[in-house]
C-alpha cells in the first residue's frame, strides 16, 4: 500500500524560508518522477515543482529562483526548499506522482503572514 507522508509545513514571516520533506513507501520511489503540489484555500490544486528519476526539475513560474525541489532516493524521500516566501505561498503541499495519482497524503499546512 502507497502511503505519501508530508511534513515541516509552518507559520512563517513573509522573507522566512521553510523546508518541507515527502517520505513515500510502497513504491520503488528511485524510479518515479515526484511532484510537490498546493492547494490555497478556495482554489484548485497546482503544480508547483517536479523532479525526475534523474534529477532534473521544473518549477511554475512564481516560485522559480526561491523554491528547490530535491530528492533522496535512499531515503524514499522528496524535500521543497523555499525561500523569500510570500502570503500568496500559503496553501497546504502535497507530493506525488503525475496523473495517475497515488492516495493524497494529509499535506503540510504552509501559511505565510504578511
Amino acid at each position: 500500500q502507497v502511503q505519501l507522508v508530508e511534513s515541516g509545513g509552518g507559520l512563517v514571516q513573509a522573507g522566512g524560508s521553510l523546508r518541507l520533506s515527502c517520505a513515500a513507501s510502497g513504491i520503488i520511489f528511485s524510479i518515479r518522477t515526484m511532484r510537490w503540489y498546493r492547494q490555497a484555500p478556495g482554489k484548485q490544486r497546482e503544480l508547483v515543482a517536479t523532479i525526475t528519476s534523474d534529477g532534473n526539475t521544473n518549477y511554475m513560474d512564481s516560485v522559480k529562483g526561491r523554491f528547490s525541489i530535491s530528492r533522496d532516493n535512499a531515503k524514499n524521500t522528496v524535500y521543497l526548499q523555499m525561500n523569500s516566501l510570500k502570503p500568496e505561498d500559503t496553501a497546504v503541499y502535497y507530493c506525488n506522482t503525475p496523473y495517475p495519482y497515488y492516495r493524497w497524503g494529509q499535506g503540510t499546512p504552509v501559511t505565510v503572514s504578511s
